[in-house]
Protein backbone atom coordinates (compact mmCIF):
# COMPACT_ATOMS: atom_id res chain seq x y z
CA UNK A 1 0.00 0.00 0.00
CA UNK A 2 1.17 3.62 -0.88
CA UNK A 3 1.66 5.97 1.59
CA UNK A 4 0.22 9.26 0.96
CA UNK A 5 2.63 12.32 0.54
CA UNK A 6 2.81 15.04 2.86
CA UNK A 7 3.26 18.39 0.75
CA UNK A 8 4.03 21.34 3.09
CA UNK A 9 1.87 24.95 2.11
CA UNK A 10 5.51 26.22 1.29
CA UNK A 11 6.45 23.46 -1.11
CA UNK A 12 2.96 24.05 -2.69
CA UNK A 13 3.53 27.81 -2.61
CA UNK A 14 7.06 27.08 -4.53
CA UNK A 15 5.78 24.51 -6.83
CA UNK A 16 2.97 27.49 -7.73
CA UNK A 17 5.35 30.26 -8.45
CA UNK A 18 7.87 27.90 -10.13
CA UNK A 19 4.72 26.54 -12.28
CA UNK A 20 3.55 30.12 -13.37
CA UNK A 21 7.22 30.83 -13.95
CA UNK A 22 7.49 28.05 -16.41
CA UNK A 23 3.91 28.98 -18.16
CA UNK A 24 5.75 32.54 -18.89
CA UNK A 25 8.57 31.36 -20.82
CA UNK A 26 10.93 32.32 -18.01
CA UNK A 27 12.81 28.96 -17.89
CA UNK A 28 15.23 30.50 -20.49
CA UNK A 29 15.93 33.41 -18.06
CA UNK A 30 19.65 34.61 -18.40
CA UNK A 31 19.58 36.45 -14.84
CA UNK A 32 23.85 37.39 -15.31
CA UNK A 33 22.63 39.07 -18.55
CA UNK A 34 19.48 40.57 -17.47
CA UNK A 35 21.70 42.52 -15.01
CA UNK A 36 24.31 43.46 -17.75
CA UNK A 37 21.98 44.83 -19.65
CA UNK A 38 20.42 46.74 -16.50
CA UNK A 39 23.84 48.06 -16.46
CA UNK A 40 24.02 49.50 -19.65
CA UNK A 41 20.29 50.80 -19.57
CA UNK A 42 21.28 52.90 -16.07
CA UNK A 43 18.72 50.53 -14.02
CA UNK A 44 21.46 48.97 -11.45
CA UNK A 45 22.84 50.48 -8.53
CA UNK A 46 25.04 49.02 -6.11
CA UNK A 47 24.96 47.98 -2.61
CA UNK A 48 26.31 46.43 0.10
CA UNK A 49 25.05 43.98 3.18
CA UNK A 50 25.85 45.93 6.85
CA UNK A 51 23.24 44.37 9.17
CA UNK A 52 24.65 41.10 11.40
CA UNK A 53 24.11 37.70 10.68
CA UNK A 54 24.50 34.62 12.95
CA UNK A 55 26.14 31.12 11.90
CA UNK A 56 27.10 28.59 12.83
CA UNK A 57 29.22 25.32 11.16
CA UNK A 58 27.26 23.28 8.33
CA UNK A 59 26.60 19.31 9.53
CA UNK A 60 28.59 17.26 6.91
CA UNK A 61 25.47 16.31 3.93
CA UNK A 62 23.57 19.22 5.62
CA UNK A 63 21.35 20.66 3.14
CA UNK A 64 19.90 24.11 3.84
CA UNK A 65 16.19 24.60 2.57
CA UNK A 66 15.92 29.10 2.45
CA UNK A 67 12.45 29.92 3.72
CA UNK A 68 11.05 33.26 3.15
CA UNK A 69 8.08 34.07 5.61
CA UNK A 70 4.83 34.96 3.75
CA UNK A 71 6.79 33.34 0.17
CA UNK A 72 7.49 29.98 1.26
CA UNK A 73 10.69 28.03 0.04
CA UNK A 74 13.38 30.05 -1.90
CA UNK A 75 15.96 27.48 -2.65
CA UNK A 76 17.64 24.30 -1.27
CA UNK A 77 21.34 24.33 -0.93
CA UNK A 78 23.43 21.26 -2.32
CA UNK A 79 24.69 19.32 0.30
CA UNK A 80 26.61 20.43 3.05
CA UNK A 81 30.68 19.90 2.65
CA UNK A 82 33.72 20.53 5.23
CA UNK A 83 34.14 23.87 6.14
CA UNK A 84 30.68 25.08 4.86
CA UNK A 85 28.41 27.73 7.13
CA UNK A 86 24.53 28.06 7.76
CA UNK A 87 23.62 31.59 7.59
CA UNK A 88 20.86 33.31 9.54
CA UNK A 89 19.69 36.53 8.56
CA UNK A 90 18.39 38.67 11.57
CA UNK A 91 15.32 39.71 9.69
CA UNK A 92 11.94 39.19 11.48
CA UNK A 93 9.81 40.95 8.37
CA UNK A 94 11.52 37.54 6.51
CA UNK A 95 11.30 35.06 9.29
CA UNK A 96 15.28 35.11 10.05
CA UNK A 97 15.81 32.73 6.85
CA UNK A 98 18.84 30.56 6.76
CA UNK A 99 20.93 29.58 3.79
CA UNK A 100 24.21 27.57 3.17
CA UNK A 101 27.50 29.20 2.45
CA UNK A 102 30.49 27.89 0.93
CA UNK A 103 33.47 27.86 3.48
CA UNK A 104 35.36 29.21 1.19
CA UNK A 105 32.52 32.33 -0.05
CA UNK A 106 32.11 32.77 3.77
CA UNK A 107 35.68 33.69 4.48
CA UNK A 108 34.86 36.54 1.84
CA UNK A 109 31.85 37.79 2.65
CA UNK A 110 32.03 37.86 6.52
CA UNK A 111 34.52 38.99 9.04
CA UNK A 112 35.40 37.52 12.43
CA UNK A 113 32.40 36.21 14.64
CA UNK A 114 31.92 38.43 17.97
CA UNK A 115 30.88 36.67 20.90
CA UNK A 116 30.85 32.70 22.12
CA UNK A 117 28.97 30.47 20.37
CA UNK A 118 25.20 29.58 22.00
CA UNK A 119 24.27 26.08 22.56
CA UNK A 120 23.10 25.18 19.00
CA UNK A 121 26.82 26.71 18.08
CA UNK A 122 24.95 30.02 16.32
CA UNK A 123 28.04 33.39 16.58
CA UNK A 124 27.09 36.66 14.86
CA UNK A 125 29.23 37.83 12.35
CA UNK A 126 29.69 40.97 10.65
CA UNK A 127 29.17 41.42 6.94
CA UNK A 128 32.36 42.62 5.00
CA UNK A 129 29.93 44.78 3.15
CA UNK A 130 31.43 43.58 -0.15
CA UNK A 131 29.76 46.20 -2.86
CA UNK A 132 27.08 43.99 -5.27
CA UNK A 133 25.25 45.63 -8.59
CA UNK A 134 21.63 45.50 -8.31
CA UNK A 135 18.13 45.39 -10.41
CA UNK A 136 14.81 45.54 -8.28
CA UNK A 137 12.37 43.89 -10.60
CA UNK A 138 9.67 46.23 -11.97
CA UNK A 139 5.71 45.27 -11.47
CA UNK A 140 5.87 44.07 -14.86
CA UNK A 141 8.94 41.97 -14.39
CA UNK A 142 8.69 38.27 -13.64
CA UNK A 143 8.31 35.96 -12.30
CA UNK A 144 11.39 34.73 -13.71
CA UNK A 145 13.00 31.29 -12.96
CA UNK A 146 16.70 30.53 -13.41
CA UNK A 147 19.52 28.35 -12.06
CA UNK A 148 20.85 30.00 -8.97
CA UNK A 149 24.85 29.56 -8.91
CA UNK A 150 25.07 26.74 -6.80
CA UNK A 151 22.79 24.93 -9.11
CA UNK A 152 19.07 24.64 -7.56
CA UNK A 153 15.86 26.31 -9.23
CA UNK A 154 15.27 30.04 -8.61
CA UNK A 155 12.08 32.58 -8.58
CA UNK A 156 12.56 35.95 -8.89
CA UNK A 157 9.19 37.98 -8.37
CA UNK A 158 8.04 41.79 -9.03
CA UNK A 159 9.79 43.82 -6.50
CA UNK A 160 12.54 41.10 -5.54
CA UNK A 161 16.16 42.24 -6.66
CA UNK A 162 18.20 40.49 -8.71
CA UNK A 163 22.08 40.95 -7.26
CA UNK A 164 25.34 40.26 -8.70
CA UNK A 165 29.00 40.14 -7.94
CA UNK A 166 30.90 42.69 -10.43
CA UNK A 167 34.11 40.56 -9.80
CA UNK A 168 32.42 37.27 -11.00
CA UNK A 169 29.22 37.97 -13.19
CA UNK A 170 28.40 34.32 -12.63
CA UNK A 171 27.81 34.78 -9.01
CA UNK A 172 24.03 36.36 -9.54
CA UNK A 173 20.72 35.11 -7.54
CA UNK A 174 17.66 36.62 -6.47
CA UNK A 175 17.35 38.21 -2.96
CA UNK A 176 13.42 38.74 -1.57
CA UNK A 177 12.21 42.25 -2.11
CA UNK A 178 11.80 42.28 2.24
CA UNK A 179 15.48 40.59 2.76
CA UNK A 180 17.04 42.87 0.47
CA UNK A 181 15.39 45.65 2.17
CA UNK A 182 16.00 44.89 5.77
CA UNK A 183 19.96 43.61 5.18
CA UNK A 184 21.72 45.59 2.67
CA UNK A 185 22.23 49.43 2.39
CA UNK A 186 22.10 50.99 -1.05
CA UNK A 187 25.47 52.45 -1.70
CA UNK A 188 24.76 53.81 -5.25
CA UNK A 189 21.26 54.29 -6.78
CA UNK A 190 19.86 52.91 -10.18
CA UNK A 191 19.68 56.90 -11.97
CA UNK A 192 16.15 58.31 -11.52
CA UNK A 193 13.89 57.40 -13.85
CA UNK A 194 15.40 54.28 -15.78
Amino acid sequence: MRRPRIVSAASVSLFAVLLAATAAGAQDFDASAFVTKAVGAGRAGMAQKTKLVDARPAGAGEVVVTVIKGEGVETRSKPAEAGDMVVRNRCPETGNEEYLVRGANFAKRYGPPSGEAGAAGWRAYPPLGAPMRFVVLSATEGPYSFKAPWGEAMVAKPGDAIVQDPGNPADTYRIAAASFACTYEVTQAAKPGS
